[in-house]
Formats: C-alpha cells, structure tokens, sequence
C-alpha cells in the first residue's frame, strides 16, 4: 500500500489513554481529544475515516490481520502498533481493542483504549515487525504477502507456546 504520506524519523510522544471507537468496517465514529491531538487531525476530520488512515509503512500487515481476525471472532486483543500522524511523524500505541456488542451479543464496532508502550518491548518486538515485513515484501501479489507475513508471524507465536497476547506481555 503506498503511503500520501511520507515518513518522518521524528516520534510523538503522549502520555495518556488515546480512545477511539469504529464502526465494523473499522471507520471511526468516535475519537478522543488525545487522540485527535497525537495524530494531527480534528475530531471532525477523524469520523468516518478507516482507522487505516493511521497506519504506518513500518506495520506488517500481518499483524493487522491478527487483530481484525480476533476482534472479528468477538475475542480482544492487545497488541503493539506504530502509527503515522498527518504530518508524517509516528508514535507507538499499546492497543487493547474489543469488539461492542448489541442486546443481541452482534458485533456493533470497535473500541480501542491505548496507552503508553513499554519502550523495552517496542525494542524487542522491532525486529520481529521487521522480519515481518520483509516476508511480506518477498511476495508481489498482496495476497500472498499477507499470507507469508501471517504464517510466519503465527510460527514465532507458537514457538513461544503462548498467544500474541501472551507474547507481548511476556517482553
């Protein structure tokens, strides 16, 4: 996917809970102050956007696939993630996304509180992101890209004996 915007080498930092809430196709209907502030846009500019808007080159694709299929089977996730602002900058997120039910227990959309990440497992898991995204840049169809980026995430998860979940706690 290429980028409109272009990459910085300059962090954001915050230092409180960023929240947003999606619909189920991952447009945003809700978006705090925080937020709006760390990535550059406005409330108003946020809703209705693809969350996608925020994803950084640097992101093996893989991993947002991890968390859409989990959140999608009605499961939460924790899961660390590089952003990019507007402006090109970037900032790291410790997500914990879940998914909203109605009276019913139907998926109504998403909601994500993210806090400050712990910089020992941003260091940990960079070259595993990293690793990640070169598998899936040994693949032209984007498809099969995914797939290899995927399988291999899920092999390093397994060889740990514990879930994604488990692993970045375990950092």
């Amino acid at each position: 996917m290429t980028h409109a915007i272009m990459p910085t080498s300059v962090e954001v930092f915050f230092d409180d809970i960023i929240v947003s809430k999606t619909d189920t196709k991952g447009r945003i209907t809700y978006a705090n102050r925080v937020f709006a502030q760390v990535c550059g846009y406005s409330e108003a500019e946020l809703i209705g956007k693809p969350h996608s808007i925020l994803r950084h080159p640097d992101m093996p694709r893989c991993v947002f696939k991890l968390l859409w299929d989990t959140i999608q089977n009605g499961r939460e996730i924790f899961a660390y993630v590089k952003n990019i602002t507007r402006n090109g900058d970037f900032y790291w997120v410790f997500a914990h996304v879940t998914p909203s039910f109605d009276s019913e227990r139907n998926i109504i959309g998403y909601h994500s509180n993210r806090r400050v990440p712990e910089r020992r497992v941003i260091g940990a898991l960079a070259p595993l992101y990293a690793e990640l995204l070169a598998e899936e840049a040994r693949h032209r169809n984007g498809k099969e890209a995914l797939e290899a980026g995927y399988r291999r995430l899920i092999a390093f998860v397994n060889s740990k004996n514990m879930s994604y979940d488990q692993l970045v706690f375990a950092l």
